[in-house]
């Protein structure tokens, strides 16, 4: 999925203040893209005064200006801040856009890179740049991160939501605005579906380095554990550099045909589509045809259905998150409505889509003829 330009540039931009400096071909890695690609955002960049240019090296260009004082909000600005790299998220990014552009808000886009945290100082950028509100989606890659950032985000001074991020009950950010996917329920969804095609042993594989992957793995298996139909069930990480939290028990970075052969398995759900996708070639590598040996459910639905097999895909409402958020964040800038209603934590809730991965069990076809 080819990211917008304006995205890849944010990115650039972010990646080289955050260092002071890069070299154009460490970025074109980065980002996945050409050197010539990245040159040619770079010469925009430069043009526009956002970056110097060297010989092989991008500079940034704020410690070369002086930065202005911080001025009041603007009332018109919104700040978007996402991580890079993370098409899930740019998806609610665009409904959110899609809410601000058409109150005649300006949007602020910041990409944050991959390093913990990243987030901060774009936060600050945009305060100092007069943002009246924020949007923001950290990645919060570890419970360690999560918990590093509470202190500064519960001391903002103007209104902010979190897309797709929910602390937990009684930390400092308990009463901070949220719009979320219903995660327990999508993976209610991915269960129930395998369980009524008469599935009843069943693997997991999801990643474990953000809160919706925590989420996941989490309710998957809460739900397994306590559903009456689902005599046996296992939990791996989706590939190996998708944990984060470990250390972890051999058996749960193990490759998925071996989890399967293990368990007697039938049926697993993959997070997210990518890995999804990757683990059913992998299966395929080592003789487990989907569906006939494995119902597969990816969890994300950005890319699943786009595989030799479509896979059989939980969707969260990720444009509908984004549209949310901004909702709530305008009515909390709306001077007529501010401070009068509530702290909110809006839950939406995903959908599944049945494609060709999954199919009812030998024994549950015998049964139904």
């Amino acid at each position: 999925m080819r990211e917008p330009v304006e995205v890849r540039r944010q990115r650039i931009l972010a990646a080289v203040e955050s260092r002071g400096s890069a070299r154009v071909s460490d970025l074109a890695a980065e980002l996945e893209v050409s050197v010539v690609t990245v040159r040619r955002d770079v010469e925009e960049l430069a043009q526009e005064g956002r970056l110097r240019r060297g010989h092989g090296v991008v500079r940034s260009t704020l410690a070369a200006r002086d930065i202005p004082a911080p001025r009041p909000p603007d009332g018109d600005t919104v700040a978007v801040v996402v991580p890079e790299r993370h098409h899930y998220l740019y998806e609610s990014l665009h409904g959110a856009r899609s809410v601000l552009e058409a109150s005649g808000r300006r949007i602020a886009l910041h990409i944050a890179p991959q390093v913990a945290g990243a987030e901060r100082p774009l936060v600050e950028r945009a305060l100092e740049d007069g943002a009246a509100g924020l949007l923001l989606a950290p990645r919060w890659r570890t419970l360690a991160d999560e918990e590093a950032d509470h202190p500064w985000l519960a001391a903002l001074e103007v209104p902010a939501v979190l897309m797709e991020r929910r602390p937990g009950a009684g930390t400092a950010l308990h009463a901070m605005d949220s719009v979320c996917s219903d995660h327990v329920h999508g993976a209610h969804l991915a269960v129930e579906h395998l369980v009524g095609l008469g599935h009843r042993r069943i693997v997991f594989a999801t990643r474990d380095d953000s809160p919706t992957a925590r989420t996941l793995r989490s309710a998957c298996a809460r739900i397994a554990e306590a559903h009456p139909l689902v005599e046996a069930w296992a939990w791996t990480l989706s590939a190996p550099e998708a944990g984060q939290e470990g250390p972890y028990a051999t058996e749960e970075t193990a490759e998925l045909h071996e989890v399967l052969r293990k368990t007697g398995a039938t049926a697993a759900v993959l997070h997210g589509d990518v890995d999804a996708l990757m683990l059913v070639q992998r299966l395929a590598d080592h003789g487990v045809r989907v569906p006939e040996d494995c119902s597969v459910v990816a969890y994300d639905d950005v890319v699943a259905g786009l595989g030799t097999t479509p896979l059989t895909a939980v969707a969260p409402p990720k444009a509908d998150v984004g549209r949310a958020a901004a909702e709530l964040l305008l009515e909390r800038l709306d001077s007529e409505t501010a401070g009068r209603t509530p702290v909110r934590r809006v839950e939406l809730l995903p959908s599944l889509s049945v494609r060709g991965s999954t199919a009812p069990t030998d024994a549950s076809r015998r049964m139904s003829v």
